[in-house]
């Protein structure tokens, strides 16, 4: 075990959650956290009534980056200087700011939460060094239950059980074929791949994206199958890396995305600055 393990042994998934979900997301885990939430964010844009909304903003079509930099440092400056802090409070200010300009359905608002809740429990479970214990998962499912309060959503579940359950019969439900899918999915996908390509080899790496969604979801997004050799090829290689993962050191320093140099603000950012504004409201 590594020292955050011992750690998080040692406190309560209720009353130390924040903490416990500071040493999975910076410490512990924090490569496959980072990796699965925005998986988490990316099977959202199967549903129309979410990916729609995203394409009458704007936002992706004119700068896909500063979008995602944006979500991405909103959602880490809460869990990594905690929701209770000046920064968090900062920062759920600023996201209910955002969505109190749309009418967002609750239904939609619980199975983005519900995703923030089980994609990562997901993931550990088939790609990370081990899955996340009963009282790591107790305490990741607490701190987003008491985000989601703070953010204003009704009958949020009550366990990481009814959030699984909520999010398999959403998507059963809601995941279909919508043109406004394909455009926002297809985008953040490019932009993910660019992260690790050269813009010319993106087209390239895109069967790799699609061998990591499930049928369910690729329909919904319009992504055409990947070969199936091709998808082996990819789910092995993650395993292997889990098996790999566990024959070296575990991480010594935490690793912060909010500390993360970015093209969008070469100069640092400001939290009020991030997210979207009305044409008559300041920011950026």
């Amino acid at each position: 075990m590594s020292c955050w393990s011992d750690e998080i042994e040692r406190l309560d998934p209720v009353e130390d959650h924040d903490r416990i979900v500071y040493l999975l997301g910076s410490c512990e885990f924090a490569w496959d956290i980072e990796k699965a939430l925005e998986f988490s964010l990316f099977r959202t844009y199967a549903v129309p009534s979410i990916s729609g909304l995203l394409a009458r903003t704007g936002a992706f079509r004119t700068d896909p980056r500063k979008r995602y930099d944006d979500t991405e440092l909103l959602l880490s400056e809460i869990s990594e200087n905690v929701q209770e802090s000046p920064r968090g409070r900062a920062a759920i200010a600023r996201i209910n700011a955002m969505h109190g300009r749309y009418r967002i359905s609750n239904a939609d608002m619980v199975y983005v939460l519900t995703t923030f809740v089980v994609e990562p429990v997901r993931w550990l479970d088939r790609f990370g060094r081990r899955p996340m214990t009963v009282r790591e998962r107790a305490a990741w499912t607490t701190y987003h239950r008491e985000l989601g309060e703070k953010m204003g959503i009704d009958r949020i579940p009550q366990d990481y059980e009814g959030f699984d359950a909520y999010g398999r019969a959403y998507e059963a439900a809601r995941f279909r074929y919508a043109d406004s899918n394909a455009e926002i999915a297809g985008v953040t996908r490019d932009l993910l791949l660019s992260f690790y390509l050269p813009r010319r080899l993106v087209p390239l790496g895109r069967p790799v994206v699609h061998a990591l969604c499930d049928p369910p979801l690729r329909a919904a997004m319009g992504f055409r199958a990947p070969p199936r050799w091709l998808e082996r090829t990819v789910l092995a290689g993650l395993k292997a890396r889990s098996v790999l993962l566990r024959l070296l050191p575990a991480r010594r320093r935490p690793r912060l995305i909010t500390a993360r140099r970015r093209p969008t603000y070469p100069r640092g950012y400001r939290i009020a600055e991030l997210g979207t504004f009305t044409k008559n409201s300041e920011g950026r």
